[in-house]
């Protein structure tokens, strides 16, 4: 502890009384000092702050601080001065306190309390300076504080050996495992002025940039969980909302993966809490609830979790079901859309809540989003709004699926006995709620853009409009313009938006995005859904193409290939954004030939195209992508003009993985019964088999365009294995299926007279006897 030999020894240090800020001297004195301090105390304070660089042992350094904060107390130190101070006593002095009073014995004739008391005093009054709470020094006694707050200055020798270590370590040290140590089974009580001077160091770190990674990573969840569980001195007044920030920051997954027992002991705690509040007090306490709610698909099976959540449902439907005021009604409204987010309507309650909860969410947005142009919206008003969003989400995908739900995922979510006419209803809600939705959106300037509230908003009606395109066509067909430009600049700016980020965890919004970040394509992402469907229908389609949505769509999906393509083996992510954006692009391909022969994105997508089928045979895990792109390369294919010219090198590659891929889907069944899928397609038959069935037509066009892809179907040998395949049963397991091949086999055979031949040869070769299943090949092969 001691430098130079020397000790703290009480003879030369008395002990005083923790300062505080309303003693007289820090009141008196002129105003023009930055300290309040008086010409006469500053000139003590500066002799204090001689001796302090002048001291030749701890005893002395000790003394010296002692004076200055009697004089002056740490919260009201100006920054010159804690400077001073920092040089001459650094963060190595009350380290060592801290570590000289848990070690205990002769080195130190101070009680332990009075160590700890001096040290964490210090180290508060230098976390004030935002400066110094970065530096790795006071980092390092972040486990020590920990420890006081948990279990006070009670520690086993082993315990005692682990954090002295952390705090005289190296500056980069760091540990996840302080906390982790057996406790003393005696637990002292912390003084509170002690235990504010320990969450102010706390409280300082987590306000760094990297802060709540610093504290995770030090033990920070654990330590203040427990020190809640033992009821320890301020740990629900200040432990708590610690805790609530560090768990709404983004390391709130990777807490819950680590310590998911003990935040779930947290959570029931806090939950049996609220549910025995009265109504009253449940009010002022759903603000507490949502930061210790887990993640969306953590824990998602723990039966306590559920018990959880259906007791908070069982508490919050008196207050939804009653007359609350706007504020009440927010906070309500916000931790029923973490519940949902949880499990669905699973337990939300029966069906007439359900609906009143949706209501309830709509007339919110109704009257936030209807007010006039230019009308700014709260910050609490939008975390109200965001939260009915996804209210109003999880009641939309219900009602446009209700009586449809065949997946057993679905079932759980789904609101269980909702009848025909509560769907309508809620649709009905639901309807007005995105007219005014659209009504905002449309009366927003470009400068605007930037705003987080915006994002929400555009996200909301994209889910809508995702589902339903039929409802409010013509407003949204005038919205249009302002849909595409907005994701057209969001996407241009590209990379993650910390600011979207940070506010999107504010809002208690979870991101289920493959990399876990809110980046600004993100918007493209949202409506790509919408513009599959709205790319379908003439009015809705004529608008993209003026605002140029092709070409947007061929940047994306040609980034999107460069993601993929350096991927491999089990490192390779499906993309499903990828595949929409395909579809869409599907859709100007089949109703507007004339814009894909001459707009150049087209040739450049076509390009692309080339490129990536003959990779993605190799990635099985992108199979339905494969689809989608060897479904669009033949649709723009089948566009092209007979020509003369030499066939590119890349288009030769291209339908030579074409046919190898479409050989893929089938294999021979067993006997004489009709051909399967291959199990590499099987998986994704429903999602790959109608690609499947338009890539054999769209092949069929190509032979009749471009009559080269004959020789190369005869020098592929495509036609015997086909024929292989189908065995003596000439069939395929669908009908829809067997009537897309037949339609490629005549184009073919029709296009190719030795083609005709070779069928003829290989129908009797392979026994398919009558060609009962093939009866327009065999009218052509008779001819």
């Amino acid at each position: 502890m001691a430098e130079n030999g020397c000790h703290l020894n009480p003879e030369e240090v008395y002990a005083p009384q923790r300062p505080a800020s309303t003693e007289p001297n820090a009141a008196e004195g002129c105003s023009s000092d930055p300290s309040g301090l008086s010409p006469s105390q500053r000139e003590v304070l500066e002799r204090c702050l001689h001796a302090l660089n002048h001291a030749k042992n701890d005893s002395h350094i000790l003394a010296a601080l002692l004076l200055i904060t009697r004089l002056c107390p740490a919260g009201q130190l100006d920054t010159g001065t804690l400077h001073q101070i920092f040089e001459a006593v650094g963060f190595n002095l009350p380290a060592r306190l801290l570590v000289t009073a848990f070690r205990g014995g002769d080195s130190s004739r101070l009680p332990p309390e009075e160590l700890i008391s001096l040290g964490t005093a210090l180290l508060a009054a230098l976390s004030t300076d935002a400066s110094m709470v970065a530096h790795p020094q006071l980092l390092s006694t972040v486990p020590l504080i920990l420890s006081i707050l948990e279990n006070g200055p009670n520690r086993t020798d082993k315990q005692t050996q682990t954090l002295g270590n952390e705090a005289q370590s190296s500056p980069g040290s760091q540990t996840e495992s302080a906390t982790d140590s057996q406790t003393s089974s005696s637990m002292s009580t912390l003084d509170e002025a002690l235990a504010c001077d320990c969450y102010q160091v706390l409280n300082a770190v987590c306000a760094l940039p990297q802060g709540p990674e610093q504290l995770l990573t030090r033990g920070a969840v654990l330590a203040l969980c427990r020190a809640v569980f033992k009821k320890q001195t301020l740990s629900h007044e200040k432990g708590l909302p610690l805790l609530g920030h560090l768990l709404s920051s983004s390391i709130r997954p990777r807490a819950w993966a680590r310590h998911s027992s003990d935040l779930l002991s947290l959570l029931g705690t806090i939950s049996q809490n609220f549910c025995r509040a009265s109504d009253l007090d449940r009010l002022e306490m759903c603000s507490q609830i949502p930061p210790f709610l887990p993640p969306p698909g953590v824990e998602s099976e723990s039966q306590e979790l559920k018990e959880i959540v259906g007791n908070l449902w069982a508490s919050l439907r008196p207050l939804i079901q009653g007359k609350l005021g706007q504020e009440h009604l927010g906070l309500v409204l916000v931790v029923s859309a973490c519940l949902l987010d949880l499990y669905g309507w699973e337990s939300t309650g029966p069906p007439k809540f359900c609906c009143l909860l949706v209501n309830r969410a709509c007339v919110e947005v109704r009257m936030g989003l209807e007010e006039p142009p230019g009308t700014e919206i709260s910050p609490q008003l939008q975390h109200t709004l965001t939260a009915c969003y996804r209210i109003m989400e999880a009641a939309m995908e219900q009602a446009c699926s209700q009586g449809a739900v065949s997946n057993p995922a679905q079932m759980q979510t789904a609101i269980t006995g909702l009848s025909l006419q509560q769907s309508r209803q809620v649709l009905g809600a639901l309807e007005e709620a995105f007219s005014a939705e659209i009504y905002y959106l449309k009366h927003l300037a470009q400068t605007s853009y930037d705003d987080p509230f915006l994002f929400a908003t555009f996200r909301s009606l994209c889910a809508w409009l995702a589902e339903e395109t039929s409802c409010l066509k013509e407003d949204v067909i005038d919205l249009l313009p302002f849909l595409i430009g907005y994701a057209k600049r969001q996407y241009k700016g590209g990379g993650e938006s910390k600011g979207l980020a940070d506010w999107m965890l504010k809002m208690s919004i979870s991101n289920s995005s493959q990399d876990g970040t809110w980046s600004r394509e993100a918007a493209l992402r949202y409506l790509l859904p919408a513009l599959c469907h709205l790319s379908a229908e003439d009015g809705p389609r004529r608008v993209l193409l003026s605002l140029d949505t092709p070409a947007m769509l061929v940047d994306f999906l040609s980034k999107g290939w460069a993601s993929l393509r350096g991927q491999s083996g089990k490192t390779v992510t499906r993309d499903p954004s990828l595949e929409t954006a395909c579809s869409a692009l599907l859709n100007f391909a089949i109703t507007e030939p004339e814009r894909v022969r001459n707009d150049p994105c087209f040739i450049a997508l076509e390009t692309m195209l080339s490129e990536a089928l003959p990779a993605l045979l190799h990635k099985p895990r992108l199979l339905v992508l494969a689809a989608n792109c060897c479904t669009l390369g033949l649709m723009i294919a089948r566009l092209k003009s007979t020509t003369t010219d030499p066939v590119e090198l890349g288009q030769q590659r291209f339908f030579s993985s074409v046919l190898s891929f479409l050989l893929s889907a089938v294999q021979s069944g067993q006997a004489s019964k009709p051909a399967r899928i291959s199990a590499l397609w099987e998986e994704h038959w429903e999602e790959a088999g109608e690609l499947w069935r338009l890539s054999l037509q769209a092949l069929g066009g190509c032979v009749r365009a471009q009559p080269w892809i004959t020789t190369l179907i005869r020098d592929e040998g495509w036609l015997q294995n086909i024929f292989t395949l189908l065995g003596s049963s000439g069939r395929l397991p669908d009908q829809p299926s067997q009537d897309a091949l037949e339609e490629v086999l005549c184009a073919i055979a029709k296009q190719c007279p030795v083609c005709r031949k070779d069928i003829s040869e290989l129908v009797k070769s392979v026994s398919c006897g009558s060609l009962q299943g093939l009866p327009k090949l065999s009218t052509i092969l008779v001819e």
